[in-house]
Protein backbone atom coordinates (compact mmCIF):
# COMPACT_ATOMS: atom_id res chain seq x y z
CA UNK A 1 0.00 0.00 0.00
CA UNK A 2 1.37 3.40 -1.00
CA UNK A 3 1.98 5.84 1.86
CA UNK A 4 -0.47 8.43 0.53
CA UNK A 5 -3.16 5.76 0.20
CA UNK A 6 -2.48 4.62 3.75
CA UNK A 7 -2.82 8.17 5.09
CA UNK A 8 -6.04 8.65 3.12
CA UNK A 9 -7.55 5.45 4.50
CA UNK A 10 -6.53 6.35 8.04
CA UNK A 11 -8.29 9.68 7.95
CA UNK A 12 -11.40 8.11 6.41
CA UNK A 13 -11.57 5.68 9.34
CA UNK A 14 -11.83 8.49 11.86
CA UNK A 15 -12.92 11.59 10.01
CA UNK A 16 -10.96 14.84 9.89
CA UNK A 17 -12.69 16.20 13.00
CA UNK A 18 -11.07 13.54 15.17
CA UNK A 19 -7.66 14.24 13.61
CA UNK A 20 -8.07 17.92 14.46
CA UNK A 21 -9.25 17.22 18.02
CA UNK A 22 -6.41 14.77 18.72
CA UNK A 23 -3.84 17.23 17.39
CA UNK A 24 -5.08 20.29 19.25
CA UNK A 25 -5.59 18.20 22.38
CA UNK A 26 -1.87 17.54 22.64
CA UNK A 27 -0.84 21.19 22.33
CA UNK A 28 -1.31 22.03 26.04
CA UNK A 29 1.34 19.48 27.01
CA UNK A 30 3.74 20.96 24.47
CA UNK A 31 3.02 24.48 25.69
CA UNK A 32 3.18 23.64 29.40
CA UNK A 33 6.84 22.62 29.47
CA UNK A 34 8.39 25.62 27.75
CA UNK A 35 5.71 27.93 29.16
CA UNK A 36 6.53 26.84 32.72
CA UNK A 37 10.24 27.30 32.08
CA UNK A 38 9.71 30.85 30.83
CA UNK A 39 7.06 31.79 33.40
CA UNK A 40 9.16 30.71 36.38
CA UNK A 41 12.34 32.21 34.91
CA UNK A 42 10.50 35.51 34.42
CA UNK A 43 9.16 35.38 38.00
CA UNK A 44 12.43 34.37 39.70
CA UNK A 45 15.22 35.47 37.35
CA UNK A 46 16.94 32.07 37.66
CA UNK A 47 17.60 29.59 34.85
CA UNK A 48 18.10 26.88 37.44
CA UNK A 49 14.75 27.50 39.15
CA UNK A 50 13.00 27.63 35.78
CA UNK A 51 14.66 24.36 34.82
CA UNK A 52 13.68 22.76 38.13
CA UNK A 53 10.06 23.85 37.71
CA UNK A 54 9.88 22.54 34.15
CA UNK A 55 11.73 19.41 35.25
CA UNK A 56 9.35 18.93 38.17
CA UNK A 57 6.43 19.11 35.74
CA UNK A 58 8.10 16.59 33.47
CA UNK A 59 8.99 14.13 36.26
CA UNK A 60 5.49 14.25 37.73
CA UNK A 61 4.02 13.69 34.28
CA UNK A 62 6.37 10.75 33.81
CA UNK A 63 4.91 9.20 36.95
CA UNK A 64 1.31 10.19 36.33
CA UNK A 65 1.10 9.29 32.63
CA UNK A 66 1.82 5.53 33.02
CA UNK A 67 -0.63 5.36 35.94
CA UNK A 68 -3.23 6.95 33.71
CA UNK A 69 -2.24 4.50 30.95
CA UNK A 70 -2.87 1.51 33.21
CA UNK A 71 -6.24 2.97 34.18
CA UNK A 72 -7.05 3.47 30.49
CA UNK A 73 -6.21 -0.18 29.77
CA UNK A 74 -8.51 -1.25 32.61
CA UNK A 75 -11.40 1.18 32.26
CA UNK A 76 -11.07 2.82 28.84
CA UNK A 77 -9.79 6.28 27.98
CA UNK A 78 -13.03 8.25 28.25
CA UNK A 79 -13.34 8.82 32.00
CA UNK A 80 -9.58 8.93 32.64
CA UNK A 81 -8.78 11.58 30.02
CA UNK A 82 -11.85 13.62 30.96
CA UNK A 83 -10.73 13.87 34.59
CA UNK A 84 -7.17 14.68 33.52
CA UNK A 85 -8.30 17.43 31.15
CA UNK A 86 -10.38 19.20 33.79
CA UNK A 87 -7.71 18.84 36.48
CA UNK A 88 -4.99 20.02 34.10
CA UNK A 89 -6.98 23.11 33.19
CA UNK A 90 -7.29 24.01 36.86
CA UNK A 91 -3.57 23.35 37.42
CA UNK A 92 -2.45 25.65 34.61
CA UNK A 93 -4.55 28.50 35.96
CA UNK A 94 -3.29 27.91 39.51
CA UNK A 95 0.37 28.07 38.40
CA UNK A 96 -0.18 31.38 36.61
CA UNK A 97 -1.92 32.88 39.65
CA UNK A 98 0.88 31.71 41.97
CA UNK A 99 3.57 33.27 39.77
CA UNK A 100 1.58 36.48 39.51
CA UNK A 101 1.29 36.66 43.30
CA UNK A 102 5.05 36.20 43.78
CA UNK A 103 4.91 32.75 45.34
CA UNK A 104 8.26 31.44 46.69
CA UNK A 105 10.42 29.24 44.50
CA UNK A 106 9.57 25.95 46.27
CA UNK A 107 5.85 26.65 45.86
CA UNK A 108 6.23 27.31 42.14
CA UNK A 109 8.20 24.10 41.69
CA UNK A 110 5.61 22.12 43.69
CA UNK A 111 2.71 23.57 41.70
CA UNK A 112 4.52 22.75 38.45
CA UNK A 113 4.92 19.16 39.61
CA UNK A 114 1.25 18.91 40.59
CA UNK A 115 0.30 20.21 37.15
CA UNK A 116 2.50 17.65 35.42
CA UNK A 117 0.92 14.80 37.36
CA UNK A 118 -2.51 15.43 35.85
CA UNK A 119 -1.77 16.63 32.30
CA UNK A 120 -3.02 14.01 29.78
CA UNK A 121 -0.64 12.54 27.21
CA UNK A 122 -2.98 12.71 24.24
CA UNK A 123 -0.40 11.64 21.64
CA UNK A 124 0.45 8.24 23.17
CA UNK A 125 -3.21 7.54 23.92
CA UNK A 126 -4.17 8.41 20.33
CA UNK A 127 -1.71 5.74 19.15
CA UNK A 128 -3.60 3.12 21.14
CA UNK A 129 -6.80 3.80 19.20
CA UNK A 130 -5.28 3.06 15.79
CA UNK A 131 -4.90 -0.73 16.10
CA UNK A 132 -8.63 -1.39 16.68
CA UNK A 133 -9.49 1.23 14.05
CA UNK A 134 -7.17 -0.39 11.49
CA UNK A 135 -8.66 -3.82 12.29
CA UNK A 136 -11.75 -2.68 10.38
CA UNK A 137 -9.73 -2.48 7.18
CA UNK A 138 -7.38 -4.71 5.23
CA UNK A 139 -3.57 -4.55 5.51
CA UNK A 140 -3.72 -3.72 9.21
CA UNK A 141 0.07 -3.74 9.74
CA UNK A 142 0.73 -1.20 7.00
CA UNK A 143 -2.07 1.03 8.28
CA UNK A 144 -0.75 0.88 11.85
CA UNK A 145 2.76 1.72 10.62
CA UNK A 146 1.38 4.70 8.72
CA UNK A 147 -0.63 5.72 11.78
CA UNK A 148 2.49 5.72 13.93
CA UNK A 149 4.32 7.78 11.32
CA UNK A 150 1.48 10.27 11.39
CA UNK A 151 1.35 10.34 15.20
CA UNK A 152 5.09 10.89 15.39
CA UNK A 153 4.80 13.78 12.96
CA UNK A 154 1.79 15.15 14.85
CA UNK A 155 3.70 15.01 18.14
CA UNK A 156 6.61 16.87 16.62
CA UNK A 157 4.32 19.40 14.97
CA UNK A 158 2.65 20.00 18.32
CA UNK A 159 6.03 20.51 19.97
CA UNK A 160 6.83 23.01 17.24
CA UNK A 161 3.52 24.86 17.37
CA UNK A 162 3.32 24.72 21.17
CA UNK A 163 6.61 26.54 21.83
CA UNK A 164 5.84 28.90 18.93
CA UNK A 165 2.53 29.84 20.56
CA UNK A 166 4.33 30.34 23.84
CA UNK A 167 6.94 32.51 22.14
CA UNK A 168 4.32 34.63 20.39
CA UNK A 169 2.33 35.07 23.61
CA UNK A 170 5.52 35.89 25.54
CA UNK A 171 6.36 38.64 23.06
CA UNK A 172 2.84 40.04 22.71
CA UNK A 173 1.57 39.48 26.26
CA UNK A 174 3.60 37.34 28.70
CA UNK A 175 4.37 33.68 29.47
CA UNK A 176 1.31 33.76 31.72
CA UNK A 177 -0.86 34.46 28.71
CA UNK A 178 0.57 31.40 26.98
CA UNK A 179 -0.36 29.12 29.87
CA UNK A 180 -3.87 30.56 30.02
CA UNK A 181 -4.17 29.76 26.31
CA UNK A 182 -3.00 26.21 27.05
CA UNK A 183 -5.66 25.92 29.74
CA UNK A 184 -8.38 26.95 27.29
CA UNK A 185 -7.16 24.45 24.68
CA UNK A 186 -7.07 21.65 27.23
CA UNK A 187 -10.55 22.42 28.51
CA UNK A 188 -12.02 22.30 25.00
CA UNK A 189 -10.00 19.78 23.02
CA UNK A 190 -8.81 17.52 25.85
CA UNK A 191 -12.45 17.05 26.81
CA UNK A 192 -13.43 16.49 23.17
CA UNK A 193 -10.72 13.83 22.80
CA UNK A 194 -11.98 12.07 25.91
CA UNK A 195 -15.59 12.05 24.71
CA UNK A 196 -14.93 11.17 21.06
CA UNK A 197 -16.52 7.84 19.97
CA UNK A 198 -13.08 6.32 19.26
CA UNK A 199 -12.52 6.26 23.04
CA UNK A 200 -14.95 3.34 23.15
CA UNK A 201 -12.35 1.25 21.30
CA UNK A 202 -10.06 1.31 24.33
CA UNK A 203 -10.09 -0.62 27.59
CA UNK A 204 -11.29 -4.19 28.26
CA UNK A 205 -14.02 -4.08 25.60
CA UNK A 206 -11.38 -3.60 22.90
CA UNK A 207 -9.44 -6.76 23.87
CA UNK A 208 -11.88 -9.58 24.63
CA UNK A 209 -9.98 -12.50 26.04
CA UNK A 210 -6.77 -10.46 25.87
CA UNK A 211 -5.97 -12.12 22.57
CA UNK A 212 -2.56 -11.39 21.08
CA UNK A 213 -2.28 -11.38 17.28
CA UNK A 214 0.82 -12.80 15.66
CA UNK A 215 3.42 -10.49 14.17
CA UNK A 216 3.59 -9.93 10.46
CA UNK A 217 6.64 -11.71 9.01
CA UNK A 218 8.21 -8.44 7.84
CA UNK A 219 8.49 -6.98 11.35
CA UNK A 220 11.57 -9.05 12.28
CA UNK A 221 10.01 -9.69 15.72
CA UNK A 222 8.67 -12.93 17.20
CA UNK A 223 5.04 -12.92 18.35
CA UNK A 224 4.54 -11.35 21.75
CA UNK A 225 4.08 -13.90 24.52
CA UNK A 226 2.08 -11.93 27.07
CA UNK A 227 5.05 -10.51 28.99
CA UNK A 228 5.11 -6.76 29.42
CA UNK A 229 8.31 -5.39 30.95
CA UNK A 230 10.84 -7.21 28.76
CA UNK A 231 14.47 -6.33 28.09
CA UNK A 232 13.47 -5.09 24.65
CA UNK A 233 10.90 -2.71 26.10
CA UNK A 234 13.39 -1.47 28.69
CA UNK A 235 15.89 -0.60 25.94
CA UNK A 236 13.18 1.30 24.10
CA UNK A 237 12.24 3.16 27.29
CA UNK A 238 15.88 4.21 27.73
CA UNK A 239 15.95 5.30 24.10
CA UNK A 240 12.99 7.59 24.70
CA UNK A 241 14.67 8.87 27.84
CA UNK A 242 17.67 9.92 25.76
CA UNK A 243 15.38 11.82 23.38
CA UNK A 244 13.86 13.59 26.38
CA UNK A 245 17.34 14.60 27.56
CA UNK A 246 17.98 16.00 24.10
CA UNK A 247 14.77 18.06 24.24
CA UNK A 248 15.38 19.39 27.74
CA UNK A 249 19.03 20.28 27.20
CA UNK A 250 18.43 21.88 23.81
CA UNK A 251 15.53 23.96 25.08
CA UNK A 252 17.45 25.10 28.17
CA UNK A 253 20.56 25.90 26.14
CA UNK A 254 18.43 27.87 23.71
CA UNK A 255 16.88 29.82 26.59
CA UNK A 256 20.34 30.59 28.01
CA UNK A 257 21.69 31.85 24.68
CA UNK A 258 18.56 33.87 23.95
CA UNK A 259 18.81 35.50 27.37
CA UNK A 260 22.53 36.19 26.87
CA UNK A 261 21.86 38.11 23.66
CA UNK A 262 18.96 40.03 25.22
CA UNK A 263 16.06 38.23 23.46
CA UNK A 264 14.66 35.71 26.00
CA UNK A 265 11.19 35.89 24.47
CA UNK A 266 12.45 34.13 21.32
CA UNK A 267 13.27 30.85 23.09
CA UNK A 268 10.02 29.19 22.08
CA UNK A 269 10.22 30.34 18.49
CA UNK A 270 13.79 29.12 18.01
CA UNK A 271 13.11 25.78 19.70
CA UNK A 272 10.00 25.37 17.56
CA UNK A 273 12.23 24.84 14.52
CA UNK A 274 13.28 21.51 16.04
CA UNK A 275 9.67 20.37 15.87
CA UNK A 276 9.01 21.76 12.40
CA UNK A 277 11.79 19.81 10.72
CA UNK A 278 11.09 16.75 12.84
CA UNK A 279 7.42 16.79 11.83
CA UNK A 280 8.37 16.94 8.14
CA UNK A 281 10.67 13.95 8.59
CA UNK A 282 7.97 12.13 10.54
CA UNK A 283 5.45 12.35 7.72
CA UNK A 284 8.12 11.17 5.28
CA UNK A 285 8.84 7.97 7.21
CA UNK A 286 5.63 6.44 5.85
CA UNK A 287 7.31 6.41 2.43
CA UNK A 288 10.17 4.17 3.64
CA UNK A 289 9.79 0.67 2.15
CA UNK A 290 8.38 -1.90 4.57
CA UNK A 291 11.43 -4.12 4.02
CA UNK A 292 13.54 -1.62 6.02
CA UNK A 293 13.04 -2.87 9.56
CA UNK A 294 12.22 -0.62 12.46
CA UNK A 295 15.54 -1.52 14.12
CA UNK A 296 17.45 -0.40 11.03
CA UNK A 297 15.48 2.85 10.89
CA UNK A 298 16.26 3.48 14.55
CA UNK A 299 19.98 2.95 13.94
CA UNK A 300 20.15 5.23 10.91
CA UNK A 301 18.22 7.97 12.71
CA UNK A 302 20.52 7.70 15.74
CA UNK A 303 23.59 8.06 13.54
CA UNK A 304 22.06 11.17 12.01
CA UNK A 305 21.30 12.65 15.45
CA UNK A 306 24.91 12.25 16.54
CA UNK A 307 26.23 13.81 13.34
CA UNK A 308 23.79 16.73 13.38
CA UNK A 309 24.08 17.64 17.07
CA UNK A 310 27.73 18.70 17.05
CA UNK A 311 27.16 22.12 15.40
CA UNK A 312 25.29 23.20 18.54
CA UNK A 313 28.65 23.40 20.30
CA UNK A 314 29.82 26.07 17.86
CA UNK A 315 26.92 28.54 17.87
CA UNK A 316 27.01 31.87 19.71
CA UNK A 317 24.06 33.75 18.18
CA UNK A 318 20.41 33.01 17.43
CA UNK A 319 20.74 32.80 13.65
CA UNK A 320 23.20 29.89 13.51
CA UNK A 321 21.43 28.29 16.49
CA UNK A 322 18.10 28.31 14.64
CA UNK A 323 19.71 26.66 11.62
CA UNK A 324 21.49 24.02 13.73
CA UNK A 325 18.34 23.18 15.67
CA UNK A 326 16.28 22.93 12.48
CA UNK A 327 18.73 20.52 10.84
CA UNK A 328 18.94 18.34 13.95
CA UNK A 329 15.15 17.99 13.97
CA UNK A 330 15.15 15.95 10.75
CA UNK A 331 16.62 12.97 12.62
CA UNK A 332 14.42 13.03 15.72
CA UNK A 333 10.95 11.99 14.54
CA UNK A 334 12.22 8.95 12.56
CA UNK A 335 14.04 7.78 15.70
CA UNK A 336 10.98 8.24 17.93
CA UNK A 337 8.60 6.63 15.43
CA UNK A 338 10.78 3.52 15.25
CA UNK A 339 10.89 3.34 19.05
CA UNK A 340 7.11 3.62 19.46
CA UNK A 341 6.50 1.18 16.58
CA UNK A 342 8.79 -1.43 18.13
CA UNK A 343 7.16 -1.00 21.53
CA UNK A 344 3.69 -1.50 20.06
CA UNK A 345 4.87 -4.83 18.65
CA UNK A 346 6.59 -6.24 21.73
CA UNK A 347 3.78 -5.82 24.27
CA UNK A 348 0.35 -7.48 24.44
CA UNK A 349 -2.34 -5.31 22.79
CA UNK A 350 -4.26 -5.07 26.07
CA UNK A 351 -1.25 -3.27 27.60
CA UNK A 352 -0.76 -0.80 24.77
CA UNK A 353 -1.79 2.29 26.72
CA UNK A 354 0.60 1.40 29.54
CA UNK A 355 3.47 0.92 27.07
CA UNK A 356 2.81 4.12 25.12
CA UNK A 357 2.51 6.22 28.27
CA UNK A 358 5.63 4.62 29.74
CA UNK A 359 7.54 5.79 26.69
CA UNK A 360 6.01 9.24 27.06
CA UNK A 361 6.94 9.19 30.74
CA UNK A 362 10.51 8.24 29.89
CA UNK A 363 10.65 11.22 27.54
CA UNK A 364 9.42 13.48 30.33
CA UNK A 365 11.99 12.14 32.80
CA UNK A 366 14.65 12.64 30.18
CA UNK A 367 13.43 16.18 29.61
CA UNK A 368 13.65 16.84 33.35
CA UNK A 369 17.15 15.36 33.52
CA UNK A 370 18.33 17.31 30.50
CA UNK A 371 16.70 20.59 31.57
CA UNK A 372 18.01 20.33 35.14
CA UNK A 373 21.57 19.41 34.22
CA UNK A 374 21.74 21.83 31.30
CA UNK A 375 20.23 24.60 33.44
CA UNK A 376 22.89 24.21 36.11
CA UNK A 377 25.63 24.09 33.46
CA UNK A 378 24.18 27.13 31.67
CA UNK A 379 24.18 29.18 34.89
CA UNK A 380 27.79 28.25 35.63
CA UNK A 381 29.41 27.85 32.21
CA UNK A 382 27.07 29.20 29.54
CA UNK A 383 24.98 27.81 26.72
CA UNK A 384 27.74 25.71 25.11
CA UNK A 385 27.96 23.50 28.20
CA UNK A 386 24.20 23.03 28.07
CA UNK A 387 24.38 21.90 24.44
CA UNK A 388 27.09 19.42 25.44
CA UNK A 389 24.31 17.54 27.25
CA UNK A 390 22.42 17.39 23.95
CA UNK A 391 25.39 15.79 22.20
CA UNK A 392 25.81 13.26 25.00
CA UNK A 393 22.15 12.26 24.69
CA UNK A 394 22.54 11.49 20.98
CA UNK A 395 25.55 9.27 21.67
CA UNK A 396 23.50 7.28 24.19
CA UNK A 397 20.67 6.97 21.66
CA UNK A 398 23.14 5.52 19.15
CA UNK A 399 24.41 2.91 21.63
CA UNK A 400 20.84 1.83 22.39
CA UNK A 401 20.01 1.62 18.68
CA UNK A 402 23.04 -0.60 18.14
CA UNK A 403 21.75 -2.83 20.94
CA UNK A 404 18.35 -3.21 19.22
CA UNK A 405 20.02 -3.93 15.88
CA UNK A 406 22.25 -6.60 17.45
CA UNK A 407 19.26 -8.17 19.20
CA UNK A 408 17.34 -8.35 15.90
CA UNK A 409 20.27 -10.06 14.18
CA UNK A 410 20.52 -12.64 16.94
CA UNK A 411 16.82 -13.47 16.56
Amino acid sequence: MHALSAYSRLFKLTGLLYVLIAFLGRLPMAMAQVGTLMLVFRATGSNETGGLAAGGLAIANAVGAPIAGVLCDRHGQRIVVLVQSLAGTAGLIALVLAAHQGAPNPALIALSAALGAVLPQVGPLARVRWRPLAARSGDQRRLVDAAFSYEGAADEASFALGPALVGIAAVLVSPAGALITAAALLAVFGTAFALHPTARLTGPAAHPGNAVPAEAPSTAHPPVDGRFLTIGLMVLILAQWSVGVLFGATQTGTNALADAVGKPGLTGLVHAMLGVSSAIAGFATAFIPARVTQQRRMLLAALAMVALSWPLLLVDSLGPLTAAVAVLGFAIAPFMISVYSQAERVVPPARSAAAMTLLAGATSIGYASGAGLAGALADSSGHTAAFGVTVGATVLALLLALSRQRSARQR
